[in-house]
């Protein structure tokens, strides 16, 4: 069955001294704060529509990640994922690197890597992003 999310933006005044707020409306998580110098300078306690590519990238990573592992018998203890997404005013989003370490008991690095580079290619945020270049460094605890 199909699930549909959303979200919705409230924007005020110009793009440089304007500012926004993203509410979470499918989850109600609340409301964050948006603005040009968060997402071309720095976040100064807001968000930014590329942080919130690297959230969906991360935990979409990890689940195809966690079921490529599973499929295979080494189901993993944990993981952590971090997504880095990198913004170029003027030019837009230049690419994406994610680093995964993994705690995978019976999994060697080879194993791990390849179902990583599985995880990175497979998992529908990628495939979203597949205009993107995305890098990815994988390694078991």
């Amino acid at each position: 069955m199909a699930t549909t999310r959303s979200a919705h933006t409230v924007w005020s005044g110009d793009l440089k001294q304007g500012s926004g707020e993203v509410t979470f409306d499918s989850s109600g998580i609340g409301t964050q704060p948006v603005t040009w110098a968060s997402r071309a300078e720095e976040p100064g306690g807001r968000t930014s529509p590329e942080e919130l590519i690297a959230a969906a990238h991360s935990s979409c990573f990890s689940m195809a990640l966690s079921n490529g592992l599973g499929s295979a018998g080494t189901p993993p203890a944990r993981l952590s994922t971090q997504a880095e997404v990198t913004f170029q005013p003027g030019t837009g989003i230049t690419g994406i690197h994610l680093t995964v370490e993994g705690e995978v008991p019976g999994a060697d690095e080879a194993a791990f890597t390849a179902a990583a580079e599985e995880a990175k290619a497979n998992c529908p945020v990628s495939q979203a992003l597949s205009g993107t270049t995305i890098t990815l460094t994988a390694k078991l605890s």
